[in-house]
């Protein structure tokens, strides 16, 4: 049986229950785990609080070279790693292995970060005085963890915190524990120390963390609500809080674009993880003159991807998560149809023995579909693209940013103005001009609006994770 990680030690839960983590594609048990609760979140963030004292202290050279050393310990692990997350979570083979590199890589780049990041020389009026402003870490932090992506997830919020020299109580989500579990061990194996990262485990948690008076920062990815309740009970407290919420995010094609490349962006964009991400095109508005042409593109894209087990080598799209998010999405599509939207392609479930136990269903593009059908107003958590028509962007700009969310946005055209335009107006925490949606380490990741507040990814992710403190030198 798995177990928590607290202060180094495998621990079960205070209480003794467990559960049961099941493959999304076989229906079959992976592994019975702790069902935590509060008293073990206690525990954590005893331990967390005590390896703080220390890990605070280091040199942040000597944090970097720890880092490094763990990081790289962790990334010879990727290929037995992959198969856990594959397992627990439906993705394919090789959606796993990508997942698993980043995360140590991840690791590796907020560890070049930890002795590079330095404080201010400001001359003050008096010139008898000068002032400093240097950063400390916060301490203990929280982080709440999804299932779509559980190791991207975590290291955007372990990675930079534990680089800045704070500890953390890491929560993965329930159904997929053990991918993760797998990685914070490799990182111990590879020399972190105990207690700078521990995880709890089980539904039970997710509360205490939140309220646990020794826990200064939260930082979570989840729906909105979710982030709305996290973000009022930690206002008790005054907690720190970085909120990466929904998205429902619009990609505007028009009749300049190269249409390939726009193509294959989209198709990636919308497919990858079974288009269970945040961050994927979930909007597509399209101009008039190569609606057709683009969706025949888009179309000769999704008849590839053929679902199926994510450990069968010929997957291209492996199952939904869970059957409720099936049917979530399922209903999603049934309200664009009754609302006058059409099938392009796709929809439904495949049919075989093979699927009878898993959660699986066919990619679909929707054509026509209404402004006002939760397709457009909702977030889609699956594999379904609705596409709608425009005359021009100007509309596609004004349709793009009708819309709850801000996560991310993109655009495809040949024209600078155009672009310039878009990246000037869209209402979103990222845009893409004629590039694939990858969020890079290099660049600042957060949404606006509905899709939360904060950055992960970047120097500013490293700089929330610290607090500023000004001094007044006047003299020794």
């Amino acid at each position: 049986m798995a177990t928590m990680i607290i202060e180094g030690q495998r621990a079960g839960a205070a209480s003794g229950q467990t559960y049961k983590v099941m493959n999304p594609a076989t229906g079959e048990l992976v592994e019975e785990v702790p069902a935590g609760g509060p008293e073990d979140v206690d525990r954590a963030a005893q331990a967390a609080a005590k390896a703080f004292q220390s890990w605070s202290r280091l040199a942040p050279a000597e944090r970097a070279r720890i880092l490094h050393k763990a990081a790289a310990h962790m990334l010879t692990k990727v290929d037995e790693i992959a198969p856990i997350l594959t397992a627990e979570q439906g993705k394919t083979i090789l959606e796993s292995r990508l997942e698993a590199q980043r995360f140590g890589e991840n690791i590796a780049w907020f560890a070049d970060l930890a002795d590079k990041i330095h404080g201010e020389y400001v001359l003050l009026p008096d010139t008898s005085t000068y002032g400093l402003v240097v950063r400390k870490p916060i301490g203990v932090c929280g982080a709440i963890v999804p299932w779509n992506f559980p190791l991207t997830l975590a290291a955007n919020k372990v990675a930079p915190a534990i680089a800045a020299g704070n500890t953390v109580v890491l929560k993965p989500a329930s159904t997929t524990p053990l991918a993760t579990l797998a990685c914070i061990n490799a990182l111990i194996e590879g020399g972190l120390p105990e207690g700078v990262v521990n995880v709890v485990l089980g539904s039970g948690t997710n509360e205490a963390i939140v309220a646990h008076p020794l826990i200064r920062k939260i930082a979570l990815t989840g729906s909105t609500p979710t982030g709305k309740k996290v973000m009022a009970a930690a206002a008790g407290q005054l907690k720190k809080v970085t909120l990466e919420l929904g998205g429902s995010d619009p990609c505007i094609v028009l009749d300049d674009a190269d249409l390939e490349a726009a193509a294959k962006a989209i198709s990636v964009g919308r497919f990858f993880n079974c288009g269970q991400a945040c961050l994927a095109v979930k909007r597509l508005y399209v101009q008039e003159a190569v609606m057709d042409e683009l969706l025949e593109k888009l179309i000769a894209r999704a008849a590839k991807l053929k679902p199926g087990n994510g450990m069968d080598k010929d997957s291209r799209m492996g199952p939904m998560h869970t059957e409720a998010q099936r049917a979530e999405v399922e209903a999603q599509v049934k309200d664009a149809l009754d609302k006058g939207a059409r099938i392009a392609f796709g929809g439904g479930r495949p049919e075989g023995d093979a699927y009878s136990k898993g959660n699986f269903i066919n990619p679909a593009i929707l054509l026509d579909v209404p402004d006002d059908s939760r397709m457009v107003t909702e977030e889609v958590f699956g594999p379904a693209l609705p596409i709608m028509s425009i005359k021009d962007l100007d509309e596609g700009l004004r349709r793009a940013n009708n819309s709850p969310f801000g996560l991310g946005s993109s655009i495809w055209t040949s024209s600078m103005a155009s672009a310039h335009r878009a990246v000037r107006d869209l209402e979103a925490g990222y845009t893409w001009v004629n590039a694939l949606q990858i969020a890079h380490d290099e660049l600042p990741f957060g949404g606006t609006k509905q899709s939360g507040f904060g950055k992960e990814h970047g120097i500013e992710a490293y700089h929330s994770y610290t607090e500023q403190k000004s001094v007044v030198y006047g003299g020794v």
